[in-house]
């Protein structure tokens, strides 16, 4: 099951008027700007009512507990994060990538408890925080595979390759918006730059997926 799956499996289907799908998602969107930079264990249910300004009950009513509701936060979170990735097709190859990995970036920057949920894996072992969290990899894998290989049904050299680095960076974003010594541009550009070195790897393994021109040495 992909982000958007999970976004609209997790929509209420009985209650899904016109006037509820909206009240719920301006509930998702107060939950994204209280959550930003929020852990989840650091807001309680009543605190999360008295700073939205509802009921307590409301939140019930569309998410049945803390974690559905928190879980609807991120997801819709990590759904734009995708959508962007995804987005952008008609730009050449390297705009694209430093497109992408920018708005990486700018989602673990302004969503850093969210982040550090996905990329952690939720509370304890959270399957379906691990399955956000898998989806997101693999979705930056499709995009990055489309642009250097324009396909995204790779086999499993180039995948492990470009899933290895997507790990990588997980890593690496973690460290910075814990210690953001580096500009955002200047992470952004050194991720590239072991983007590039991947896309080598790859070809010196198997010269059948060979580097786009942009990630070759002498570019």
């Amino acid at each position: 099951m992909n982000i958007s799956q999970q976004r609209d499996a997790s929509r209420p289907r009985a209650r899904g008027t016109e006037r509820s799908l909206a009240r719920r998602a301006e509930l998702i969107a107060i939950g994204r700007r209280l959550f930003a930079d929020t852990s989840y264990d650091a807001l309680s249910m009543d605190d999360i009512a008295r700073q939205a300004h509802v009921a307590k009950g409301l939140i019930y009513y569309y998410f049945q507990s803390k974690r559905g509701y928190y879980l609807a936060i991120v997801q819709d979170s990590v759904a734009d994060l995708v959508s962007f990735a995804a987005s952008g097709m008609e730009l050449p190859q390297v705009d694209r990538v430093y497109r992408t990995i920018d708005g990486y970036l700018r989602f673990a920057e302004h969503h850093q408890s969210a982040y550090r949920t996905i990329v952690s894996g939720g509370v304890g072992f959270d399957i379906e925080v691990h399955a956000i969290r898998d989806g997101v990899r693999e979705a930056i894998v499709a995009t990055i595979a489309e642009g250097a290989y324009g396909r995204s049904d790779i086999p499993a050299l180039p995948r492990m390759s470009l899933l290895s680095w997507v790990c990588s960076v997980e890593g690496a974003t973690l460290d910075w918006i814990d210690r953001p010594d580096l500009s955002r541009e200047t992470m952004r550009d050194l991720l590239v730059k072991t983007l590039g070195g991947a896309l080598r790897a790859v070809e010196e393994l198997d010269p059948a997926f060979p580097a786009p021109k942009p990630a070759r040495r002498e570019a």
